[in-house]
């Protein structure tokens, strides 16, 4: 599905469900005795978070927030847009905030003091992917998928202007198919 779109396959869909399953038990590990809030940033990080808390054996509640700096380009504007707020208090919760990218860190950082000034007991930080060479904020995420190449990457829930999200692996789009799109 889309393969011809794709300069590489990062990671298979196999590799991506055993590294999810490992972040799971180690969430699963280190919130014993607690129900953690999970809050999902949307939309990229549905699928991860989906496939993430089904396999954490723990008492648990969602909720989502909706932030983007992106748009509908392949580079962070630098300006976090916060869409869509938390439907629950976080106030003395355990909360994991759960993307799909640690990219600059622009978005992430502001949620994250966003969170941290509503009191949550703790609040700790789950990402698929961590693209470090791109960091311009000092955030580091609790819990890692996989560390990535500074390039434009695709599947498991991260698209490209809302294409490819769908795709059961994480591949590298190839400059071709959104260069001729954004001449």
């Amino acid at each position: 599905m889309m393969e011809q779109d794709m300069e590489q396959i990062l990671f298979t869909q196999a590799q991506v469900a055993g590294r999810i399953r490992e972040m799971a038990r180690e969430i699963t590990r280190d919130y014993a005795g607690k129900a953690p809030l999970v809050v999902g940033i949307l939309r990229g990080s549905f699928i991860f978070m989906a496939d993430l808390v089904r396999q954490v054996e723990l008492p648990l509640c969602l909720d989502f927030m909706s932030a983007s700096s992106y748009g509908a380009g392949t580079v962070s504007s630098g300006k976090v847009n916060i869409r869509l707020d938390l439907q629950e208090d976080i106030a003395g919760r355990d909360v994991l905030l759960v993307e799909d990218i640690l990219d600059t860190g622009n978005t992430l950082s502001k949620l994250v003091a966003e969170l941290q000034a509503r009191g949550p007991a703790s609040l700790k930080l789950c990402v698929l992917l961590d693209k470090p060479d791109r960091r311009t904020k000092p955030i580091q995420a609790d819990y890692v998928g996989f560390t990535i190449p500074d390039a434009f990457v695709v599947g498991c829930g991260l698209d490209y202007d809302q294409r490819y999200r769908n795709l059961p692996y994480i591949g590298i789009l190839k400059p071709s198919v959104y260069e001729s799109e954004n001449p």
